[in-house]
Parts: C-alpha cells; structure tokens; sequence
C-alpha cells in the first residue's frame, strides 16, 4: 500500500511538471506563430474570427512538437528535486529498488509517447484539415482590408487591384482592376464575354461583399485582337464570385493517416495528392515517421535520464554527469529531428529510424539493469 502511494506520487510530480513546462513551451511558440497569422488579416483579407479560429486550432499541432523535451526537462529536474530533498535518500533507505523506480519512470513515458501518438496520428491532421477548410471559405475575406492606397493585390486569382487612394470610409479613389481569368462576369458581359479585360474607375465604394465603382472604362481584347472599350456610369462587383490564390487541398501533414498509409500501398484514395505520386510518397514517408517515429524517442530518453538514480550525491564529479546524461539525451532528440528529414529518401533510412529508438533503448535499458544489480553487491 505504501509502495502504491510512493509510485503515485512520484507519477504526479512528473505529470505536474511536465504539464507545467509544456504549456510554457506551447503557449510561447503559438504567441511567435500567431503574430505570423497576422498576415492572414492584413494581407489576405480574413475576418479576425478566421484568423482566431485558425491559430486555436494549430495549438495540439504545436504541443506535440515540445512533448519530447518537456519529458525530458521534467523529469530531469523532478530527480534532481528529489535527490536534493534528501527524498530519494529516504527511498533507498527504505529498501525500494532503484530499478523498480526507473520502472515508473519509462511507464510514465510510455504514456506520454501513447498521449503523443494519439495526437499526431489522430488529433493533429484532423484538426489542420479543418484550418484549411476555414481558409478555403471565400466568404470569409474582408475585401475592405484587402485594398490598400498605393498598393497592388493578387489575393484573387487571376486578378490585380490597385487602389490610388482609399479611405477610412472605404471611399476609393483612382481603380485599377485587372482580370485575366474572367472573373469579373456581371461587368463583362456587358463587353462581349471577354476574358482578358481591365478596367478603370475614377471612384468607388467597398459595401460589405460588393465593390461598387462610379465613371470608369472597361477595355477588353477580342478574338480579332482588337481593343473594345465601354464607358459606366456605374457598375457593381460581387466578390463572393471571385476565387483566392488560397490553397484548397490538403496538405500532407493534414492528410489523415489511414490515407497516407493507403497511399503508400499504392491504392487510389482521397488524398487529393495528385494520385499518391512518387515525390509525394516521400513526402508521405516523412510525415508517417514524425507521426509514429518520433514519440519512440521518448522511452529513449527517459531510461538515460533514470541513469541519475545509480549516482551518489557525495561524488564530485556528479554534477557533471547530470549534465552529460541531459546533454546526450538533448542530443539524441536532436538528432531524430534531423534524422526525420532524411525518412524520405529511402526505405533503409525509414526503417533505421524507427528502429534505432528500440534497439538503443533495450540496450540501455539492461545496463540500468546491470548497474542497480551490481550496486547491491
């Protein structure tokens, strides 16, 4: 019953910890990433809604990339924590096994690694494909935050504004339109149905989802390669029409993983990969070994780090070997993140990743075994 209450807590302080550093890491680095999202307001056009919606949902995406190193920073400073409370000192006295200890630890990783593979297999492409689903909405574009005075915008595709001037009141003035795509229907089939065509207005006004422009000239180049010009008085442009440079399929990392996994069998599927080519295959092989590959660098790390139980306080040269066994486990996260680039290139890569984290983690795994066995001796 004792034992019990130990391990339990134990497990907490680690959980606790972990927890704490996770989120620190996490809410850091989605701050830096969302003020990148800014772009998706100035520059595209998107509601503030949007772009708030977008950010929250590549928050797990985020926390997935830290879990690694928040283990490992809490759990090394969790043993360092016990060893100066003298808490370590009081178990061994006890007669608990250091290797039963360590046991807790690697069991406490492999729940993170669990907790790790759950979200990069399941939680993070379904929510990144629904980011992309948001930016796909045309609806959502605000076209009064697109045009800016001096400024020349594409966020359309196959269309050019430039705004002279433009003010606070979405007044504008001096409008330059250029469509190469035709997208401006209700405008050109005043001018025959042209598709190259350019307009100019000497103002206009921005009314929620329609450009109105007053006094201006459409000037279109027929089959004959004759220019045709059309004055206006005034005309009207609905932006719901018009298609953003925005792109609309998934991506890999936000492919579910069943798909990518029945891609790499070869079977057309609804991965929208342009048909699972070659060159995506490698992409797909990447992005598979930082879904499964990765959190098996956690156990990894984590039977490392339970070396600090084998070493007395009263060694001298124990601050040292605190921080090499931190340093090599630092290291060995960096490297896998390093190695991941390389999983596409080829199968024995591939297979070398995955199975480079269990070979060495059995391997020091026995020797953590041998060395609290010998210390009893």
């Amino acid at each position: 019953m004792l034992k019990n209450k130990i391990y339990k807590y134990l497990f907490n302080e680690i959980l606790k910890n972990f927890i704490t550093i996770l989120l620190t890491f996490t809410a850091i680095a989605w701050v830096v990433r969302a003020v990148n999202f800014l772009d998706l307001m100035v520059e595209d056009g998107y509601a503030s809604s949007i772009y708030f919606n977008y950010s929250v949902l590549n928050i797990t995406t985020i926390m997935t990339r830290f879990i690694p190193l928040s283990f490992l920073l809490s759990l090394t400073v969790c043993i360092i924590r016990f060893e100066r409370q003298q808490e370590l000192l009081i178990l061994w006295v006890s007669g608990l096994a250091k290797i039963k200890i360590a046991n807790i630890f690697i069991l406490t990783a492999g729940i993170i690694t669990a907790l790790q593979l759950i979200l990069s297999l399941f939680v993070n492409p379904t929510l990144l494909n629904k980011s992309r689903s948001l930016l796909s909405d045309t609806n959502a574009l605000n076209i009064s935050t697109i045009l800016k005075s001096n400024e020349f915008s594409d966020t359309f595709k196959g269309m050019t504004f430039y705004i002279k001037k433009k003010t606070n009141d979405n007044q504008l003035t001096n409008v330059f339109i250029n469509d190469k795509n035709g997208n401006l229907k209700t405008i050109l089939s005043e001018a025959g149905g042209q598709n190259n065509s350019i307009i100019f207005a000497e103002r206009g006004i921005v009314d929620k989802d329609n450009l109105i422009l007053y006094n201006g000239v459409i000037q279109t180049l027929n089959k004959k390669n004759e220019i045709k010009n059309i004055q206006f008085e005034k005309t009207e442009l609905n932006t719901r029409d018009l298609t953003t440079r925005t792109v609309k399929l998934a991506k890999i990392q936000e492919t579910s993983s069943s798909s990518s996994l029945r891609c790499l069998r070869n079977k057309n599927n609804n991965l929208n990969l342009k048909n699972c080519s070659s060159e995506n295959k490698s992409e797909v092989i990447q992005a598979l070994s930082r879904r499964l590959g990765a959190p098996l660098y956690v156990p990894l790390t984590t039977v490392i780090i339970c070396f600090l139980l084998l070493y007395k306080k009263e060694n001298k040269f124990n601050f040292l070997k605190k921080y090499i066994l931190f340093i090599l486990s630092f290291v060995i996260l960096v490297f896998a993140e390093m190695l991941l680039k390389y999983t596409g290139i080829s199968t024995f890569v591939a297979s070398f990743y995955f199975v480079l984290p269990v070979i060495m983690f059995f391997l020091f795994y026995l020797l953590l075994l041998k060395k609290t066995v010998s210390e009893k001796t």
